[in-house]
């Protein structure tokens, strides 16, 4: 949803433009993972309903993701991907949709959605620029991808972004969020190329990608947060 199937081709382009050949796996059965495993991992965005069944298709697969995520192998969990990850998602009505339960977190829906240009600084990738539109709030005590400088990030209370677990990155960024922030791009593709290979990633020159990163921090610097009533 919202673009994030850039994630990927960006993923896949840095990897091309440093000469490394990438294979992209659309996976719909848990049983076409079982045992070939993967350097990057990626689970997108989607509604409620969605990521109920998808929780119960994948529900096979729990053991060999928490092992992959234990292990260091790079992911991106983005919005309804990130929430996945938890133990559940408590609806609006009190009805508790089961997560993938990799990770002790939890997420709430909020009675309006989030939605909001955000803007993080994060000790790690610096200036961090996305899109959020979520209707919940998740609450963990795990490192997180940043502070928010403008938008809600996890929850409305914490001032946090995301999760960020060994090479697991969990966000609400939408955007998509890799090619406005190649450093979160690189540093995924990095810990999958030293990983599999013991060898440094060659660095790329970013000039177009770094300026459109400022542009969108400087834009939406002092826009004001927006919440809407949840009906989507």
């Amino acid at each position: 949803m919202y673009g994030d199937r850039g994630n990927i081709i960006c993923l896949r382009k840095r990897c091309e433009w440093r000469g490394i050949t990438v294979r992209v796996e659309e996976i719909k059965n848990p049983d076409e993972v079982r045992g070939s495993g993967c350097d990057i991992f990626m689970i997108g965005g989607g509604s409620d309903r969605e990521q109920a069944i998808a929780t119960n298709r994948l529900a096979p697969l729990v053991k060999e993701i928490k092992a992959w995520v234990e292990d260091g192998v790079s992911a991106l969990t983005v919005c309804g991907g990130y929430q996945f990850l938890g133990e559940y998602y408590e609806t609006k009505n009190g009805e508790k949709l089961e997560g993938m339960g990799i990770l002790p977190f939890y997420t709430k829906a909020d009675e309006d959605r989030l939605m909001t240009n955000i803007l993080v600084e994060s000790e790690t990738f610096g200036k961090v620029v996305g899109f959020e539109n979520h209707g919940g709030m998740t609450y963990h005590d795990f490192p997180t991808l940043g502070k928010v400088i403008n938008g809600f990030g996890n929850n409305e209370e914490s001032g946090e972004e995301g999760l960020h677990y060994h090479n697991l990155i969990g966000t609400y960024l939408h955007g998509p969020i890799l090619p406005k922030n190649p450093k979160i791009a690189d540093y995924l593709i990095e810990k999958a190329y030293e990983r599999k290979t013991g060898r440094k990633l060659e660095p790329l020159e970013d000039e177009l990608e770094k300026l459109a990163n400022q542009t969108v921090w400087n834009k939406f610097l002092t826009s004001k947060r927006t919440k809407y009533k949840n009906e989507v």
